[in-house]
């Protein structure tokens, strides 16, 4: 019974916190630290982690911070990902995918709380999106990015994509390497059901990004998960082909 009970409570919260932040945003209500965008997302998340029965667990809490820009890069196998993520940081905004914007009532919201939607299929259209969020950035307010693109049906780290590389450069504010583990025994890729459990969230050490340039992308890219596939390693066991990386430079960015 939990499942159906969480997916009403959810579209209730949409309902209620989304209707209050697109009339702030029709307002003209300012994003600032605190504000009522912030308190809303995080009462939506929060609330949805309750009903889930599911346990946040953070460590090295210290490496976030609520008054400075970070970029935090996270790993994604779950859309409880995004909730724990999003009830944990001060400050934040996201990189989402451009369909969430067409969800009714949601994509709304998010848009006029400041989420920034990419076009992954639209190379110039996306490095512009990055840009915005660069800026947010330098504004003291932190970005979450999964640059894996979508979520995997393991804690395996699949290749990253360069963009998300590009907006840390630019901002040139820390990269805050983010691993979670435990949302995938809640609600797997390709599942609707949910089971309670708990979820650790690792902050690994900062990133500076100062001194790289747009060239400089691939090898900070690279870096970065190095840096977390070592502790997916280290931390619960998870071993990744040290060469998969390497296969981003394969794709598209």
């Amino acid at each position: 019974m939990r499942t159906p009970f969480v997916f009403v409570w959810t579209l209730f919260l949409t309902v209620v916190l989304g209707a209050v932040v697109v009339v702030a945003g029709m307002l003209g209500v300012e994003e600032k630290a605190g504000g009522i965008y912030q308190r809303c997302m995080h009462a939506w998340c929060r609330a949805i982690i309750r009903v889930s029965g599911v346990k946040i667990v953070v460590h090295n809490r210290e490496r976030m911070s609520a008054t400075e820009g970070r970029v935090y890069v996270a790993n994604h196998v779950s859309w409880y990902d995004i909730f724990a993520l999003a009830s944990t940081i001060p400050r934040y905004t996201w990189i989402a995918k451009s369909e969430l914007r067409k969800i009714p009532l949601f994509g709304r919201a998010a848009q006029a709380a400041g989420i920034v939607f990419i076009e992954r299929d639209k190379q110039k259209a996306a490095f512009e999106s990055y840009k915005f969020a660069a800026e947010q950035v330098k504004r003291g307010r932190s970005v979450i990015i999964h640059p894996e693109g979508t979520r995997g049906r393991d804690y395996h780290l699949r290749p990253f994509k360069k963009g998300p590389f590009v907006l840390a450069i630019a901002s040139q504010a820390p990269i805050i390497p983010t691993i979670l583990y435990g949302t995938r025994e809640i609600m797997p890729k390709g599942s609707f059901n949910i089971r309670p459990g708990e979820v650790h969230i690792h902050f690994l050490d900062p990133i500076p990004t100062q001194g790289y340039t747009y060239e400089d992308r691939a090898r900070l890219m690279e870096l970065v998960w190095s840096r977390m596939a070592e502790h997916m390693r280290g931390l619960y066991g998870v071993r990744t082909a040290e060469h998969a990386v390497a296969a981003e430079g394969e794709r598209k960015e």
